[in-house]
């Protein structure tokens, strides 16, 4: 596997690039879908997928990027749970040392259906039977954690009051946050006094304006970064913009354009890939760029970590992208000239390095296939 940080490991150094906790998911993903069903009736997918959801999203981005990423999360003894956990541990090398199996605990299920360059979800789940930190106890060393900011685990607790992320923070780990939709409404600004403890904090521009009370994404970027080192907000196919205090750096970046199918996990992917470049100290507007493309070519592909990138993928569309410059016009000339970077990165990367692995009970995806027709009788 293609290491990215490989030059800065050492034998003293976290034995984790990244640590995470969550919930896990098997998720079911239809595709080709003609239209949703109605009741009572039956429709046909084209394709179908399985794969580990949920916060699975998250740690395989980041392990297919190379970064040794650990997992806390609960798992059921059902078969779900067995192909989660081998799915994770073994195909996408996740360090489980810190997640549990529970007896006669149901593992949660998505079943996503997307149609139309959209999806619905139906969702089953019970509450986890243990609290991550009660799971967790002390997380090992890492560069680095990502959180999602919450009202019922909060960060920055008082010392006997602390949860698995303020451990880390304190044994000198950076904390990247992201935040879920508020269904309530409320949009609490309390919640962002949780970011004190926190490195950098990666909204979507709507979450970052309703949370800030901003009516622009820049307002509320600037917003956001009176409050943390590192402040970054997504806008979709419009790009992401960024402010460094920490090297003075403020970036804007495009995103590539792609033919988006699916949006599933998009996020998880940036956040992912933002986390790579600023482990690797990357220039803020390099990060911003690593991480738009991580999650443009995850939103052409269907299904949440069934569509997360590798090197190998990375390195497919930089090639194709160097080799077609001079020949697509001035947008063809701008990619290439954004993405120079990469020409130190993907010569590195072997020709064996990571791609999308598609993951199913039977161990082998159709998704994106055409149905084949049925066999002729003799």
């Amino acid at each position: 596997m293609y290491d990215p940080l490989a030059q800065r490991r050492s034998s003293e150094g976290p034995q984790f690039d990244v640590f995470l906790a969550g919930m896990v998911f098997l998720d079911i993903v239809f595709t080709g879908l003609p239209a949703m069903p109605t009741a009572g009736s039956e429709v046909w997918a084209e394709g179908m997928g399985s794969c580990p959801g949920g916060i699975a999203n998250l740690a395989i981005a980041t392990s297919r990027l190379g970064l040794r990423t650990s997992l806390a999360a609960a798992f059921g003894d059902d078969d779900y749970g067995d192909f989660c956990w081998r799915t994770l541990e073994e195909q996408e090398s996740v360090d489980l040392s810190r997640s549990r199996r529970f007896e006669h605990w149901h593992s949660p299920v998505t079943v996503s259906m997307a149609v139309d360059r959209d999806r619905s979800m139906v969702t089953h789940g019970h509450p986890s039977p243990m609290s991550a930190s009660e799971m967790i106890g002390k997380p090992p060393r890492t560069r680095a954690v990502i959180v999602s900011l919450s009202p019922d685990e909060p960060l920055g607790g008082p010392e006997g009051d602390c949860n698995w992320a303020d451990l880390a923070y304190r044994d000198g780990a950076l904390v990247f946050a992201d935040v879920g939709w508020d269904p309530s409404g409320a949009w609490s600004q309390e919640l962002l006094d949780q970011l004190a403890v926190c490195h950098a904090f990666m909204p979507n521009a709507v979450e970052a304006m309703a949370y800030t009370g901003m009516d622009t994404p820049r307002d509320a970027l600037y917003s956001i970064a009176d409050r943390v080192p590192v402040a970054v907000v997504t806008d979709g196919a419009n790009g992401a913009m960024a402010i460094d205090s920490t090297t003075g750096e403020e970036a804007f970046v495009p995103s590539p354009r792609v033919n988006a199918l699916d949006p599933t996990g998009a996020g998880d992917v940036f956040g992912a890939a933002f986390v790579l470049g600023t482990l690797c100290e990357w220039p803020l507007t390099d990060r911003l760029s690593f991480a738009g493309l991580c999650a443009a070519l995850a939103v052409q592909q269907f299904g949440g970590s069934l569509a997360a990138p590798g090197w190998g993928d990375i390195a497919d569309w930089w090639h194709e992208v160097r080799a077609s410059a001079g020949h697509t016009g001035a947008y063809g000339e701008s990619l290439a000239r954004r993405y120079a970077f990469l020409d130190t990165l993907v010569p590195a990367v072997p020709v064996g390095a990571v791609r999308r692995a598609a993951a199913t009970i039977a161990r082998y995806a159709d998704l994106g296939m055409a149905p084949q027709p049925p066999a002729q009788k003799e």
